[in-house]
């Protein structure tokens, strides 16, 4: 008796979860991901996603063919737009228009089993929250620090250069939380754009993420301007997805350090405010050598791009560690 009410209480533990995560809709951005495609479609259906829209930005690797043999909606580009243009074009589609939340994600996130679920009943239970992240594991199982500090000025230029060559450094442990117990939710200042649930109410408000960031650095400015806005974000790692990383922004490393770069560059200028504005010369300058040093180390040790503690590590289209 008790193996049988064990599944009887298994069944409708998924039927309740189902309806829950019937309210989200999911957004993938992809690009050249096919290979993991499938396995984050899988997932997001097991969790009962009704809904998933797949936005492409002009993928060459069988894509398409991928997204078609499931029930996700497919919304072609047709050009490279960056990671944020593609997430809120995908958004303004009919399929996803009456979610009540939105899931964007990497196509090269699998979600584990009751981790949709979790983040829904985190933004249910607290309203002050308006974005919520999951803890995010690599492959091998260990935990990628994707919830962070907006940084100051010094630990942003000291994780800036030593975490090239000591990643454990005192300013590089403050900004990644290195040193913070990942098992216990909490409200942080940023979580990382690999995966998160939005409301979509919030999502509307903010108009989404600026397209002004080509790549790198939107999800960092979308938490930033939800808390402008007076909106919590916050860190369930009761939910958990795996995560590859790394998946396309290999093809073009150089031009990936440059958009990431360059993004950092967009954020100091528009969150600076009074002494902060001062020290912006030095902010740029300090980029411009950092950009140079971090191409110099990806040529000479090029593995470094693709390890969690790299310089400019993500997936596709996005999600370094900036």
């Amino acid at each position: 008796m008790v193996p049988k009410l064990g599944r009887v209480v298994a069944k409708l533990s998924a039927e309740v979860s189902s309806e829950s995560n019937g309210r989200v809709s999911a957004i993938l951005v992809n690009y050249n991901a096919a290979d993991h495609l499938g396995r984050c479609l899988s997932s997001l259906e097991n969790e009962g996603i009704k809904t998933t829209v797949v936005v492409d930005n002009g993928s060459t690797d069988g894509s398409r063919e991928v997204v078609g043999r499931g029930s996700a909606t497919w919304v072609e580009t047709g050009a490279n737009l960056g990671y944020g243009r593609a997430a809120n074009l995908g958004s303004l589609d009919p399929a996803a228009a009456s979610a009540e939340m939105l899931l964007v994600a990497n196509p090269d996130v699998e979600v584990c089993p009751r981790a949709v679920s979790a983040l829904v009943s985190a933004l249910d239970a607290d309203p002050a929250l308006g974005i919520v992240g999951p803890r995010i594991l690599n492959p091998d199982g260990s935990v990628y620090p994707s919830a962070r500090t907006f940084p100051g000025l010094v630990d942003a230029i000291g994780h800036g250069f030593l975490g090239m060559v000591a990643p454990r450094n005192r300013f590089t442990r403050r900004y990644r939380l290195l040193d913070w117990d990942h098992r216990k939710p909490a409200r942080v200042d940023w979580v990382s754009g690999a995966c998160f649930l939005i409301r979509r109410e919030v999502w509307d408000r903010l108009g989404g993420f600026d397209p002004a960031y080509f790549m790198y650095m939107e999800d960092v400015d979308l938490c930033w301007r939800a808390r402008a806005a007076g909106y919590e974000v916050g860190y369930e790692p009761g939910a958990e997805v795996i995560h590859v990383q790394g998946v396309s922004a290999h093809r073009h490393p150089y031009r990936m350090l440059a958009a990431h770069h360059r993004s950092m560059w967009l954020f100091a200028k528009r969150t600076a405010a009074g002494p902060g504005k001062l020290a912006l010369p030095l902010v740029g300058a300090g980029l411009a050598a950092r950009l140079v040093a971090a191409s110099a180390w990806h040529r000479f040790a090029p593995a470094r791009l693709s390890s969690p503690e790299g310089p400019a590590t993500g997936g596709p289209l996005s999600r370094p560690l900036p």
